[in-house]
């Protein structure tokens, strides 16, 4: 609840905020102000049902105008905060100035001991006009830019993934499995804004990758099975040499009917899912051992991971590649030996400038990096969650090669 009340308090003050620098800053007293503040509340009021609607089906048809004004609405705020320092030194100058103010027959008298006229704020021009050519100004650079970057990552967003290729060594690694190649792919997020046809690309470019091992690391959907299992059948058309896998991530849990259903969903259409387990995948005489742990969130219904169950009891001869989503879930694979953690969950980023909060909570973006002498590959992932929007974190679908 306390979360709840801080994000909803969030989204009043960037309202508040937007409202201030582009409705009450661009306009007179009068109706076209009134008219604007009502449709500023009600853009808000859109957030929030947008929010709530993502548990209730029939609300589902707000999505894409939720979320694309959730989108503008982030790079507004961004671009009027930085716009800042500029609009006050605009100011400064324009109140330089001479002040173009209408003749007066006569001046003004000023009531003995009565209050002086109020100097204009500094930064802010005296003349009126000057004003709101200023915030209009304001407005028209942040409203230009805010809809360009949007518009720009709705591109990408619905676009194809890139394709990125990527070697790891791992040292110990037996020679007979050098060259042995992981199709990873993480928060594919089936919805009511990708379709069919997002599952369709996704499946067809791994396909076109001809890996020995497909890794699906969690997020994989944002609903039901009766929602979205309609959704979900291209991955019956996978193809790898060795299988394809998966293990949950924090969205499984959000679902009504939580992980256990989409676990027997994707049996069927030949996926296995990795619960805090692992398999063994022989490759030319060799021996991997792949293992699975749930996601974190998932103990607070007493389904998290465990990673002695996953890695415990194994031959520690042989290498070792851990599947699981979040990246911070390192920490302990470092304790139970794993050469190579393929994780998601942070979607890069997703929208410029979260990849610089990300950090806050993991220890990898994006990419391959090693944490506590393990090696991390963290993919952004192939859809979006949220608005359908990437701004410099492309969608990807990894080709990961070890040696």
């Amino acid at each position: 609840m306390a979360f709840l009340l801080l994000v909803l308090g969030v989204l009043v003050g960037v309202h508040c905020y937007l409202w201030h620098r582009l409705v009450r800053a661009t306009t007179r007293p009068g109706v076209a102000r009134r008219r604007l503040t009502w449709v500023a509340a009600g853009l808000f009021a859109l957030v929030v049902i947008t929010f709530a609607g993502m548990r209730v089906p029939w609300l589902s048809w707000l999505a894409w105008p939720g979320y694309m004004w959730i989108a503008i609405m982030f790079y507004l705020f961004w671009i009027l905060l930085a716009l800042e320092v500029p609009r006050a030194v605009a100011g400064v100058v324009l109140r330089a100035g001479k002040p173009v103010r209408e003749p007066v027959k006569e001046p003004a008298k000023v009531p003995v001991g009565g209050p002086p006229e109020p100097e204009p704020p500094a930064g802010v021009p005296a003349d009126p006009g000057r004003r709101l050519f200023l915030g209009r100004a304001t407005a028209l650079v942040a409203g230009v830019g805010a809809l360009s970057t949007v518009g720009y990552g709705v591109t990408r967003a619905l676009g194809d993934p890139v394709i990125e290729r990527a070697s790891v060594t791992l040292p110990g690694l037996d020679s007979r499995l050098s060259g042995l190649r992981f199709a990873v792919v993480s928060d594919i997020h089936l919805g009511p804004l990708t379709g069919k046809a997002h599952a369709e690309r996704i499946v067809r470019m791994i396909n076109g990758l001809e890996a020995d091992v497909v890794a699906i690391v969690g997020d994989m959907v944002d609903g039901t099975v009766e929602a979205l299992g309609p959704l979900a059948r291209p991955l019956r058309e996978l193809e790898s040499r060795y299988g394809a896998y998966f293990v949950t991530g924090n969205h499984e849990y959000y679902t009504a009917n939580g992980p256990d259903e989409w676990v027997e969903e994707l049996s069927d259409l030949g996926v296995r899912s990795l619960r805090n387990e692992r398999v063994e995948i022989r490759h030319q005489g060799a021996v991997l051992d792949l293992a699975g742990v749930n996601d974190v969130t998932g103990a607070t219904a007493g389904d998290g991971p465990d990673f002695a169950a996953a890695l415990g009891g194994r031959d520690e001869s042989r290498s070792v590649v851990l599947l699981a989503h979040q990246p911070v879930q390192v920490a302990e694979a470092a304790r139970h030996g794993v050469d190579l953690q393929l994780s998601g969950h942070t979607h890069g980023g997703q929208m410029v400038p979260f990849n610089l909060i990300v950090p806050m909570q993991q220890p990898v973006v994006s990419g391959l990096a090693t944490v506590d002498g393990v090696r991390v590959y963290v993919t952004r992932g192939a859809g979006f969650w949220g608005p359908p929007v990437r701004v410099g974190a492309p969608p990807e679908i990894t080709l990961l090669e070890i040696r």
